[in-house]
């Protein structure tokens, strides 16, 4: 038996990849600082997973942005809007890959990022590759190997990890008609051959080949794509071991397809799935010598393994197939968790109790380690003491105090139908809010935050180490709100925003003032890039004791006549968003979140604000993968929203905000929620993302995004009026908000005043054109 693990998180326990990022981006530091740090980084992995006890650990993990984009990069998948940098001898081969994930606009040379969306159901955002019939592959870069030949180095033979042609294809977009990507598949493969090739000349034993999509409904095509693509591999490598990694759910329909194929081994993910090992071994088509790897521990989420739940599992695979074809893993990446539990020692924000029942990245190394011990009966004296505090530690959690709230579980069990509705439907609403708002034709607003400086995060480090007293905290950002309020008149916007200064990230903010959330110091994850989130910990019932945001909006409303939007984080976001309880379903933990923010909800329209945004960008994020099991997830989901905005008046606009998700297939349960308006990213896939909202004839109003903050480039006014007419030609112009996509909190100040300027007048021209055409 064997430990194995799937990748590790690539950020630096002390976000070392961030730091130098975006020294190098911001022309602080050189490449070769940037390189030398992500060696670093690299070796620092290898070595530690090699002294945890991993037996096969991975390489190829690592990525300076996304290791989708890394894929595309090395396969020569370069759209040719970037070919101006890639044929200019003046830049370096990162500043084409930067430019296809940020996009570029300096030097006469203005381009557009890859389109940016999620993966699977996690809050992890990739670069989707883009397609077109006559499509080439060649192998531009060398990354894989090279990073191979690296361990190599340190002395630790690596399994290499990449995502297979055909998750590769269906990962990304057609941008032509007339073809489907999956049959570029002929054209992918012999460039797959060719690295693969370089890897066994180098004496490569595995590679794992991540095949996410076999958790996904796959058509026959697809699922006979997958089967030739390794019966081709097995053929020209008879010798080497490949392991197909499924996870996030069951290989499902996709099972007979999955035990079919002729490798080495198949991951399972039975954090998501346990039930999935029974079918696969009472199947009778597990066929010899395929290997198992059991993936026990949970590689999205923070709590400790279970050791007597993961050993009934692990046992279960001993007993049908004994040990030497078996090897213990996390469920999926490390990716998606944090590095290191021992950096956490500020008890203030994570107590002794909670820590207990914790595990990151480091920690899940030690326990697919122990596991293997307490299997093969190794080192019994050690393991066995630590089973039996891990025993101890979970029946402990099953009754404390802690943990539940009775009160709580109350008022989720009082809750009525009425409690979801508003009290008339959109159709009166919205007359009753345009002339309450007398807002103009195509309102223009923004998503709700404005940069947060190195200042303004100073202010919140030197508050929280009492450096800076309350008031003079509190002066400082009423200072940086009142100057947002000013640029936003002077710039003409419609409905304002207050600019979220106090905020540190637009879920741990409400976490801290809930009950049933712990926080961690450096708990951090890769969102996206140089973008991290350190997610706050769900681990007992929440509720609200006291107003979280109004006294900053009313402060900001009483700086303007203008209408001022309060700011929440929707019931789903915060759940998906956050390290959730898993000792009891997400839809009861969704239902006590809608309850505390309906409370603000009420509370923000009591202290005078007529518009409240509640964001639900991971609403699509939490979508489950297999469509059979979406209806359950939406009744919940789509409900725990209404709850969240039902109880205000007619005369309350209620906005919510999605970005970087496919809402095609779930349009209807969007409209259900009801929003009075949603504002959607829709700018890098050029308003492709409104087709649905039109075939659909979305009831409600709508604001697409028309410019991209995730790129440092600045729109000319002229790109955004074409996004405005292309929009208004899905939309009636009744129903469009002109808005940037999401919130403004990562960028500069210069380039955001910069656009906003070019957003408005762009709005007023639209407002011109529609008055003479008129």
């Amino acid at each position: 038996m064997k430990t194995t693990n799937l990748g590790y998180p690539r950020i630096g326990s002390k976000r070392e990849l961030k730091k130098s990022l975006e020294n190098y981006w911001s022309g602080k530091s050189s490449l070769g600082s940037l390189l030398l740090t992500t060696k670093n980084i690299r070796q620092q992995n290898w070595l530690l997973q090699k002294e945890k006890g991993i037996d096969i650990i991975p390489s190829n993990d690592f990525s300076l942005y996304d290791q989708v984009l890394d894929l595309s990069f090395t396969l020569g998948c370069i759209p040719e809007r970037y070919f101006a940098i890639k044929n200019n001898p003046n830049f370096a081969k990162q500043d084409l890959y930067f430019a296809m994930a940020r996009g570029h606009q300096k030097n006469t040379i203005d381009v557009t990022a890859l389109e940016m969306t999620k993966w699977f159901d996690t809050n992890y955002h990739y670069l989707v590759p883009e397609f077109t019939k006559n499509q080439t592959f060649f192998v531009y870069d060398s990354k894989i190997v090279d990073e191979y030949k690296e361990a190599l180095e340190v002395g630790i033979k690596t399994k290499p990890v990449i995502l297979s042609p055909v998750s590769f294809l269906l990962s990304g977009k057609e941008k032509e008609d007339g073809f489907h990507r999956i049959n570029l598949l002929e054209k992918l493969l012999p460039v797959y051959e060719t690295i693969i090739q370089e890897l066994v000349n180098l004496g490569v034993e595995y590679i794992q080949f991540d095949e996410p999509f076999l958790a996904t409904n796959l058509s026959k095509k697809e699922q006979e794509a997958i089967q030739n693509t390794y019966q081709r591999f097995s053929n020209i490598f008879p010798n080497l071991k490949i392991v197909i990694a499924n996870y996030f759910d069951c290989y499902g329909d996709n099972l007979e397809t999955a035990l079919s194929l002729p490798v080495h081994t198949l991951q399972i993910d039975l954090v998501r799935c346990p039930l999935q090992l029974d079918d696969i071994l009472q199947s009778g088509k597990l066929q010899e010598k395929t290997h198992l790897s059991l993936g026990v521990v949970d590689g999205r989420n923070i709590w400790k393994n279970n050791f007597d739940t993961s050993l009934n599992l692990i046992q279960k695979a001993i007993d049908a197939i004994g040990k030497e074809r078996i090897l213990i893993s996390p469920s999926c990446s490390l990716l998606h968790s944090p590095c290191d539990l021992d950096l956490e020692t500020n008890s203030k924000n994570l107590s002794k109790e909670v820590k207990q029942w914790l595990a990151f990245a480091k920690q899940k190394l030690e326990e697919v380690t122990i596991l293997k011990q307490l299997a093969n009966q190794e080192n019994l004296e050690i393991s066995l003491v630590k089973l039996h505090e891990n025993t101890k530690i979970h029946e402990f959690k099953k009754t404390t105090s802690l943990i539940h709230n009775p009160n709580v579980k109350e008022r989720v069990k009082a809750l009525t139908e009425k409690d979801s509705q508003r009290k008339n439907p959109f159709s009166v609403r919205q007359k009753i809010q345009k002339t309450a708002l007398n807002l103009p034709l195509f309102p223009t607003t923004t998503i709700g935050s404005f940069p947060q400086t190195k200042e303004v995060r100073s202010w919140r480090a030197k508050h929280k180490k009492g450096s800076i007293d309350a008031k003079e905290y509190q002066n400082l950002l009423e200072k940086e709100t009142k100057e947002t309020i000013q640029f936003q008149e002077e710039a003409g916007l419609d409905v304002l925003v207050h600019g979220e200064f106090e905020r540190n990230d637009m879920v741990e903010y409400f976490g801290e003032q809930l009950n049933g959330f712990a926080f961690t110091q450096f708990g951090w994850v890769q969102s996206y890039g140089s973008r991290y989130v350190k997610p706050p910990i769900i681990y007992g019932d929440v509720s609200r004791e006291n107003p979280m945001t109004v006294k900053w909006s009313s402060y900001a409303q009483s700086l303007t006549k203008k209408p001022l939007k309060g700011m929440l984080t929707g019931p789903v976001t915060i759940l998906q968003w956050s390290f959730v309880r898993n000792d009891q379903t997400r839809s009861k933990t969704a239902t006590q979140i809608a309850l505390a923010i309906r409370d603000e909800v009420v509370d923000l329209e009591k202290a005078g604000l007529q518009i409240i945004q509640i964001d639900e960008p991971a609403i699509r994020e939490g979508l489950p993968l297999r469509k059979e099991d979406w209806k359950t997830y939406l009744n919940w989901a789509i409900k725990a929203f209404r709850i969240s905005a039902s109880g205000v008046k007619n005369e309350t606009q209620i906005h919510t905000h999605m970005c970087y998700s496919e809402f095609n297939d779930i349009i209807a349960d969007i409209a259900d929620m009801d929003a009075d308006v949603i504002t959607i990213e829709c700018s890098r896939s050029q308003m492709e993302l409104l087709d649905v909202f039109a075939a659909f004839k979305y009831p409600n109003e709508i604001g697409p995004g028309v410019y991209d903050i995730h790129s440092p480039r600045v729109p000319e006014r002229e790109e955004m009026v074409s996004l405005i007419k292309k929009a208004s030609k899905y939309i009636p112009v009744e129903q469009l908000w002109i808005n940037p996509d999401c919130g403004l909190k990562t960028r500069h100040w210069e380039e955001t005043k910069k656009a906003l300027i070019e957003m408005v007048t762009a709005a007023q021209e639209c407002r011109e054109s529609i008055s003479v055409l008129a």
